[in-house]
């Protein structure tokens, strides 16, 4: 019973990502890390506060480096609180300035609770325009960008973080690497 259950619930998991794979993989305004033209795509729904995202960071960004034909889509997903929604906002404004990499790589980096002096001393040593940054940050296309996600996760069924979505497989939770390389390859070869 609980093996058809798995395999429904799987199922249907795959069936959702064929149907919203465009919105998924090829929003024009999510941040694209990797190599941009590489031949299959990993999304990532994270949050700057969830320490499994910043544990998969080091792995995922190796994976992404050392295989040099992925295309790494970035999900902004704050669910953990308003300091989430913060970084999220900043993070997206930073693109903006082009400088989305290096302040979301800090902000990985981060050790111990997030909280707003936090962010904005990050932006600051990223070299960011902070009174560009803030009224970027208010902008309804950033409002936009993050309520598509939340409901694009919803639409997926994904209810934390990090959750990753790879050809026709999602991972809920923090994997190994070599599992992602796995899946990986499998989408490459046409196999999900």
């Amino acid at each position: 019973m609980e093996a058809r259950q798995k395999a429904g619930k799987d199922a249907a998991a795959a069936a959702a990502l064929v149907e919203h794979r465009q919105a998924l993989e090829r929003s024009a305004a999510d941040p694209v890390l990797g190599n941009p033209d590489g031949d299959v795509t990993i999304v990532e729904f994270f949050d700057y506060q969830c320490g499994y995202c910043k544990t998969m960071t080091g792995p995922l960004m190796e994976l992404v480096r050392d295989d040099g034909r992925i295309r790494l889509v970035l999900k902004e997903f704050p669910i953990l609180g308003p300091e989430s929604a913060l970084a999220a906002r900043a993070s997206l404004a930073a693109g903006r300035q082009g400088k989305y990499e290096p302040f979301h790589m800090a902000l990985m980096g981060l050790r111990g609770r997030l909280n707003e002096g936090a962010i904005w001393q990050v932006a600051a040593e990223t070299g960011l325009d902070l009174d560009r940054l803030r009224k970027d940050m208010a902008a309804p296309e950033i409002t936009a960008v993050i309520e598509a996600n939340y409901r694009l996760a919803q639409a997926l069924g994904i209810e934390g973080t990090p959750a990753f979505a790879i050809g026709n497989a999602l991972v809920p939770g923090a994997a190994p690497r070599e599992h992602l390389a796995g899946l990986v390859q499998k989408a490459r070869d046409g196999g999900g």
